[in-house]
């Protein structure tokens, strides 16, 4: 019992020297650590602010490529389970232009997963 008052009475001096910065940014006057500790963050973020207005274009393109990609790739995945749960003698369409061609499952088949290796690949 006399170890853990002790360590309380050890704790006691920075818990009040806490509760005073605490009270002292409440009342609008911080400490000095906290301050400088803020003028750093700002300087961070101000530097990170420049490297971001420096490379943008670049970002914003590759996220836009990548989206592609990756919407392209969800729908080819999505017919390939479509082709799976047909029947070996279903009849199989691909749209070319304005003409619906009929297709052969297994060639069908081949290509989806063709163009999903070749997404993925990208």
């Amino acid at each position: 019992m006399s170890s853990s008052s002790a360590a309380l009475r050890d704790l006691q001096p920075d818990l009040e020297n806490k509760a005073n910065d605490l009270s002292k940014l409440q009342k609008g006057k911080p400490n000095r650590t906290l301050v400088l500790f803020t003028h750093y963050l700002l300087s961070k973020v101000s530097i990170e602010k420049q490297f971001c207005y420096f490379f943008p274009p670049d970002i914003a393109k590759n996220h836009q490529v990548r989206k592609k990609y990756t919407i392209q790739l969800g729908e080819n995945e999505l017919v390939l389970k479509e082709l799976d749960l047909l029947k070996e003698d279903a009849n199989v369409y691909k749209l070319i232009g304005p003409v619906l061609v009929k297709q052969d499952l297994a060639e069908a088949n081949a290509n989806v997963r063709k163009r999903i290796e070749y997404i993925s690949a990208e």
